[in-house]
């Protein structure tokens, strides 16, 4: 069986940028897309944390340090500068690689600097994948 996971997640980062006039998608500073394990022309998913939008693109790089976070194309009607987001990257595997996997969680100011970079282990397990349990629950 196959999961589609969390893979990359950057938490609270502030859109600088919303440009109609480009082809599409999200161009995120190079630091960013390093310290989260995104690649260009990955998709992501942005959630925005402002006005509940969510859409899927892919991104590319913006300047290192620059603490960009452009919306482009399409997306910039539903996204503006100075709106939050959350950015998701997804992977899939195997059962038994979710077992061991750690996301990438960024935690970014108001200038998309990164505070903090959690790694949390994945939740599932079989003590907790409600194997076992009486109604089928998980615990």
């Amino acid at each position: 069986m196959w999961r589609t996971v969390c893979k990359s997640k950057i938490h609270g980062a502030t859109i600088t940028e919303a440009n109609l006039q480009y082809a599409g998608s999200l161009t995120l500073d190079a630091t960013l897309m390093r310290a989260a394990d995104l690649i260009p022309y990955e998709q992501v998913h942005l959630l925005n944390l402002t006005n509940g939008q969510r859409l899927q693109t892919y991104c590319i790089e913006g300047p290192t340090d620059s603490g960009m976070v452009c919306v482009n194309g399409a997306a910039a009607h539903l996204m503006s500068a100075g709106e939050r987001l959350i950015i998701l990257a997804y992977a899939q595997m195997t059962d038994e690689e979710c077992r061991s996997f750690s996301p990438k969680v960024l935690l970014v100011d108001e200038a998309n600097r990164i505070r903090q970079v959690l790694t949390e282990p994945c939740l599932l397990s079989p003590d907790e994948s409600g194997a076992g349990a009486p109604d089928g629950a998980a615990r």
